[in-house]
């Protein structure tokens, strides 16, 4: 009995108000990360004050979510692939509203830590699943441009979640943002339930290590995969910087009130969403990966720029605020481009391909975030060159990992 009941053979036939409501959807499935992080990080030194503990302790909550976000990929991959895409979704989304009430009660740091660790874990089963439905539905071609669409659904949530986070602090505590959070798990998976179709066109495969083994080793194989995952990863490893020292920075060091930090985080959101969306433009006219070169390019130079302003201190809070604002807007073009290139020749692995392309950044951003919570500076120069370090090594391991014609190709298309 089939079980699929929208495929890619179909998507072109969808109405303009169906395409934007499965984005919507979708898009909200890959908001579970964001949404879990942002929210938190102005509650970071309310945190460390309430469990009398230091400000690295309760930033070593956020690398927690990182590591699990990162572990749990490589399970609910497997699951999408082989019993479909819409029952490891729903374990997922369980697992996620039961870790958001631990969250909230938890009574030590130690239990916050692993909480959020399994809340990530629930979490990251939204944006596996939603980036394989993605490719079950539309095809290799246009998925550059859907995930560019999705990123503007994605965008949201850091636009208002720490805000959000800021204002629970002084109208309740940091315990009520968890339960914001599982107020908004049962609102996306009644969503699931009743508008996102079973997407896998495939048949079910046998769960076998050997199996397993081999496709994952055919993967890491594909060179153009593993250059555009290892790349992008790298690139976005700064955001992750930012996530961790972000709070430290602005709340600590330039005295920003919680409900305040929200304006400056708001408006890189801004940022990444304008570029993901002048990215999306751009395809169809210039190649994934050209577009892709040219953010970390831009990416790089706006590292300078960034670490500039932090030796100088030009302009205060507003110069760095403007600095990293303009350095992270480039995030929004590199990671869709990234997924949509390394994506585009998958179809039954589409589960593991999205796994490795969701986790990869994750463990990268569990180191950085280590690094961050280490570094307790008085000033953002640490912040600005962890950031500006991870842009060196993603624009160079997309020069010298991307397989030579691909390179030439995406290079003289700049050019022009």
């Amino acid at each position: 009995m089939a079980r699929v009941t929208l495929q890619r053979a179909g998507a072109s036939q969808l109405t303009p108000a169906r395409r934007v409501e499965l984005i919507v959807v979708l898009g909200a499935l890959t908001a579970f990360g964001a949404l879990s992080i942002d929210m938190y990080l102005p509650a970071l030194p309310s945190i460390a004050r309430d469990f009398r503990v230091p400000i690295g302790s309760a930033e070593a909550t956020l690398a927690s979510f990182f590591l699990g976000f990162a572990a749990g990929q490589a399970f609910f991959c497997q699951m999408a692939d082989l019993v479909g895409r819409k029952p490891p979704l729903y374990a997922g989304l369980l697992l996620y509203l039961a870790m958001c009430a631990a969250c909230a009660l938890s009574t030590s740091v130690e239990m916050l830590m692993v909480a959020r660790f399994f809340q990530a874990v629930g979490a990251c089963a939204g944006g596996v699943v939603a980036r394989a439905c993605v490719r079950d539905l539309f095809g290799p071609h246009e998925t550059p441009r859907i995930f560019a669409y999705m990123m503007l659904v994605l965008g949201v949530a850091p636009l208002i979640a720490p805000f959000l986070g800021g204002y629970f602090l002084i109208w309740a505590s940091w315990r009520a943002i968890f339960w914001f959070q599982f107020a908004f798990g049962g609102a996306v998976a009644l969503a699931v339930a009743i508008r996102l179709p079973e997407t896998h066109g495939g048949a079910h495969r046998e769960l076998h290590p050997f199996i397993i083994i081999a496709d994952y080793a055919r993967i890491f194989r594909d060179r153009r995969f593993i250059a555009y995952a290892l790349s992008a990863s790298a690139s976005n490893a700064s955001l992750y910087a930012y996530l961790t020292g972000s709070a430290h920075v602005f709340i600590d060091i330039f005295h920003i009130a919680p409900q305040n930090f929200g304006w400056f985080f708001g408006a890189n959101a801004i940022g990444l969403i304008g570029t993901s969306q002048i990215a999306a433009r751009l395809v169809g006219r210039r190649l994934p990966e050209t577009i892709m070169l040219n953010a970390q390019t831009a990416h790089l130079f706006a590292g300078a720029l960034l670490m500039l302003v932090s030796l100088t201190g030009f302009g205060g809070v507003l110069g760095l605020g403007a600095s990293l604002f303009i350095f992270l807007s480039f995030n929004g073009a590199i990671s869709p481009m990234a997924t949509g290139a390394a994506m585009r020749h998958y179809g039954v692995n589409a589960g593991m391909a999205s796994a490795l392309l969701g986790s990869l950044p994750f463990v990268v951003g569990f180191g950085v975030s280590l690094v961050m919570g280490a570094v307790n500076a008085a000033t953002p120069l640490p912040l600005a060159a962890v950031v500006t370090g991870c842009a060196v090594i993603g624009l160079a391991l997309h020069l010298f990992l991307r397989p030579r014609d691909l390179l030439v190709k995406a290079t003289t298309a700049a050019q022009t």
